[in-house]
């Protein structure tokens, strides 16, 4: 595995202990030069996506990992945490379907991810 493939996998586990919702790893790799992958997931309402956010966040920073940018968390709605190969987007599920990033990625490869609990 690849130190990119490692933080996408430490990003993912974060979000899973937390319960985020409908999980969707796209390896964009091949179709951007923003990062190797975009980890998609929804929360159930804002402080459920702070609560991913911030979990996410401290994990990471437990393993030596701060994110370039910090996106949208005070409004709740689409929070971005930017680690430089591996974005995560935490959507409340009206913005996830109103924007439908899976559907603009379509022909990325999706990365499959196996629950951790």
């Amino acid at each position: 595995m690849s130190a990119e493939s490692d933080l996408m996998q430490m990003i993912v586990e974060a979000a899973q202990e937390e319960d985020a919702l409908d999980l969707v790893v796209l390896d964009v790799n091949e179709k951007t030069i923003i990062a190797d992958y975009f980890v998609i997931c929804s929360g159930r309402n804002l402080n459920h996506i702070h609560t991913i956010a911030e979990h996410v966040e401290q994990k990471l920073k437990a393993q030596g990992y701060w994110p370039l940018r910090r996106e949208g968390y005070e409004e709740g709605k689409w929070v971005i945490l930017d680690y430089a190969s591996t974005i995560l987007h935490i959507f409340r599920q009206q913005e996830r379907d109103y924007y439908q990033l899976e559907n603009l990625w379509a022909d990325a490869r999706k990365v499959s991810v196996e629950r951790t609990d």
